[in-house]
């Protein structure tokens, strides 16, 4: 058993900020993740809306974060899945995958959330055999070949045009008739001559032999076809607030509520980052996230440690 001032689940931008000013604070802290630090920005190519950066490669943002953490003695131990976290009186106790078990009085949670599933048939038989939820990760798997974006938002939009330094086409396909990214990103995916855009176009299947090679759809009442090497799907992601045993207020999609402070339901438990109900999912918002927990983190304690002293 191991004992920490704040146990901080999840290594992204939110939980990486939350590190850095807690370990400022002279608190005993430890950050938990399931893979590598950066948590969203290892799926991000470039990252252009971080004050201070003009552009700046996801995966280099997430290294210096994890390193300026590191600095102030945060206790990283990434590639360690957290099993699920309980309450007991006022400890907060982090029971992993491997067995061990973590306590500490205060718990921030950052785990942000995973991929949402189209749930049709062939996306799970692909999986990793053409289908993929990150196109930084995969794209460079498919040069040459036509590929299929499933989604309207930001991340369809910015991964879709990505993909096009591989591909020698990418269709966008979007269930509606409008898309919901940002127009600075529409209007630059429009100036791609590699981008094609469907509309109004509703996924029923994945299908192909050993590999992906069609996607059918329904649009407008017909059903249609199209021949492509690989799927990215980017339709959104399912929060990690189930890792919470002890019952914290959420929304209907999942995600934690909390008050001005991240304070979430349950006293000294705070939710930070994607993993919480906000308006805007961005890397900036993230570390005002992680800040403005640790600093009410770090009160928390330290009224929990004068009251002992009564």
């Amino acid at each position: 058993m191991s004992e920490y001032d704040v146990i901080i689940v999840g290594g992204g931008p939110a939980g990486l900020a939350a590190a850095l000013y807690t370990a400022r604070m002279n608190l005993r802290t430890v950050v938990l993740d399931r893979g590598p630090l950066g948590g969203q920005l290892l799926n991000t190519e470039l990252v252009e809306d971080y004050p201070g950066f003009e552009s700046v490669l996801g995966s280099e943002l997430a290294l210096k974060m994890g390193d300026h953490a590191r600095k102030f003695g945060v206790d990283v131990r990434d590639f360690e899945p957290v099993h699920e976290i309980v309450v007991e009186g006022n400890t907060k106790v982090v029971r992993m995958e491997s067995g061990e078990e973590l306590r500490a009085p205060a718990l921030i949670m950052a785990a942000g959330g995973l991929p949402r599933y189209l749930q049709v048939p062939g996306e799970k038989e692909f999986w990793g055999r053409g289908v993929s939820y990150c196109a930084v990760c995969d794209g460079a798997f498919f040069k040459g070949q036509e590929l299929a974006v499933i989604g309207g938002g930001d991340a369809a939009v910015e991964e879709g045009e990505f993909l096009t330094r591989y591909a020698s086409r990418v269709y966008i396909l979007h269930r509606r008739s409008e898309l919901r990214a940002q127009p600075i990103l529409v209007a630059r995916a429009q100036a791609n001559s590699k981008i094609e855009f469907i509309f109004d176009a509703h996924v029923t299947e994945i299908a192909g032999d050993a590999k992906v090679q069609d996607v059918l759809y329904e649009q407008h009442g017909e059903m249609k076809e199209l021949h492509v090497g690989g799927v990215f799907i980017f339709i959104g992601f399912t929060p990690n607030s189930s890792l919470l045993k002890v019952h914290v207020d959420h929304d209907e999609a999942g995600y934690i509520l909390t008050d001005r402070n991240m304070q979430t339901s349950v006293e000294g438990i705070w939710a930070v980052g994607d993993v919480r109900a906000q308006l805007t999912k961005q890397i900036a918002t993230a570390v005002g996230d992680g800040t403005t927990a640790a600093v009410s983190a770090s009160m928390y304690i330290s009224a929990l440690k004068d009251a002992a002293r009564t």
